[in-house]
């Protein structure tokens, strides 16, 4: 008797892993199908079903971050005022020198004369606006971007590489590929810190976080694009723009976390390099992939 259970169970192991193969392939096919149409190399991971679904394309290649690299900065920088080396009321002073021009930064056209801000303020416009003067002040703070990359590897995330600042990545259209990921790190380093596996931060900061991640504005059409009104996405985008010589642009990515209506989740990365194609195009990669995960894990949660 026990005999003939152990065959039947096996066999329906057998069927549960045969059908979620089919049906992870399914979504591999329609991504795949997405990818094709387009002139653009791109790269996915995506963790889903409590991380028995994983799907990746391209995922152990290097693709440029850009500002995909302040959520790693976030990470960084409120792992030190766990530690009692920062806090986040200490006053960070930001010069006129400091303002760069050329740059995207709200927090310059806020304070068009420099000021003294808390740290707080200058990691959620860091973080939820994509500020640049805000992203170097912070590595400033913690003593230069491989401090960050430093950081990563003390707690065993590998295959992300953080060389440059905003200030020398953007006046060096090279530099941009030393600042690295593959899609699977990014994946991991989201998934790590949303179950805080590795304690990598307090409570406190891990809400922190979570709520400038929440409240991210730039990328509205990437990975957030075509979901349901309402759907709840923690994400972090980064764009290069393009080069004004080959017309092609590095960067356009969004890595971020993604609700389901039953508050089931999946982690998704999405990074579109090399392409010729225009910004709306390269937006759609990612909003027509993000699409079909989360059609895919609604499906498999109903």
């Amino acid at each position: 008797m026990i005999r003939i259970f152990t065959l039947a169970t096996a066999l329906l192991l057998v069927l549960v892993c045969q059908t979620s193969a089919q049906t992870s392939g399914a979504l591999r096919q329609k991504i795949q199908q997405i990818i094709s149409t387009r002139n653009a190399t791109v790269g996915v991971s995506i963790f889903g079903n409590k991380g028995n679904d994983t799907l990746s394309i391209q995922g152990d290649r290097h693709f440029p971050m850009q500002s995909v690299f302040k959520f790693h900065i976030a990470l960084a920088t409120l792992s030190q005022v766990d530690k009692g080396r920062l806090s986040l009321d200490q006053k960070i002073k930001i010069g006129k020198k400091d303002l760069l021009p050329g740059i995207y930064s709200p927090l310059r056209d806020k304070y068009p004369n420099g000021a003294t801000l808390p740290m707080e303020e200058i990691i959620r416009y860091t973080v939820s606006q994509s500020d640049n003067v805000g992203c170097d002040a912070l590595l400033r703070l913690l003593g230069g971007p491989q401090a960050v990359e430093k950081y990563l590897i003390r707690n065993g995330f590998k295959d992300i590489s953080i060389k440059f600042n905003e200030e020398v990545m953007q006046n060096n259209w090279d530099l941009q590929f030393q600042n690295w990921t593959t899609p699977k790190a990014a994946t991991n380093v989201l998934e790590d810190y949303y179950h805080n596996k590795k304690k990598l931060l307090s409570p406190s900061s891990y809400d922190f976080v979570w709520k400038a991640m929440r409240e991210t504005e730039p990328g509205k059409n990437r990975l957030k694009g075509q979901l349901p009104e309402g759907t709840v996405v923690a994400h972090r985008p980064g764009s290069s723009g393009k080069n004004r010589t080959t017309g092609i642009s590095a960067a356009v990515n969004d890595i971020g976390i993604v609700f389901l209506p039953n508050g089931e989740y999946f982690f998704i990365s999405v990074f579109v390099t090399d392409s010729k194609e225009d910004l709306d195009t390269n937006e759609r990669i990612i909003a027509d992939i993000s699409k079909a995960a989360w059609d895919y894990f609604n499906t498999q949660s109903n």
